[in-house]
């Protein structure tokens, strides 16, 4: 097995509220040089339905509403987009991300994301795990993701 390197950039501007993790990028994701790129993926589904607008430009819609994305993991060996084969693990260096941003809340996607960002970071904001929006995890309906992922919502607006 190879060390894959992240090859996408995070997705953030200084003035991101929320900032939400998953694991690694899927392989789909990898090609597209884009998060969340599986069509097969609800992730971008249910900000479309939280925020109640078609999403073209996913950056963006990210900046517009104060979404910072990223993953936890830089680097790894991973068997194509399976979490539960992640080994060899090189975080990412998110406190600096954090630094130049006005993140008040971590989101992780998925249990991966979650057990790897508890593991390695010690970080004094909210912090919440949420299900993940891949159709791996067949137990969640997109009304349930939905239902979940309204957090977001709280952090998101001007008010914050």
């Amino acid at each position: 097995m190879n060390n894959i390197i992240h090859p996408l950039k995070p997705i953030y501007n200084s003035e991101s509220k929320i900032l939400i993790l998953g694991s690694f990028p899927s392989v789909i994701s990898r090609e597209k040089r884009m998060y969340y790129a599986n069509p097969q993926n609800r992730f971008w589904k249910v900000l479309s339905i939280l925020f109640q607008e078609e999403i073209e430009d996913k950056e963006a819609f990210c900046l517009e509403h104060h979404i910072a994305l990223w993953d936890v993991i830089q680097s790894c060996e991973i068997i194509g987009s399976n979490d539960s084969s992640i080994k060899n693990v090189l975080f990412n260096p998110i406190e600096e991300l954090i630094e130049k941003t006005k993140i008040k809340v971590i989101i992780t996607n998925g249990n991966k994301a979650k057990e790897l960002f508890l593991k390695h970071f010690d970080l004094s904001l909210p912090f919440y795990s949420l299900p993940s929006t891949s159709s791996a995890n067949a137990t969640y309906s997109l009304e349930k993701l939905c239902n979940h992922y309204k957090i977001i919502q709280e952090y998101c607006g001007e008010e914050n």
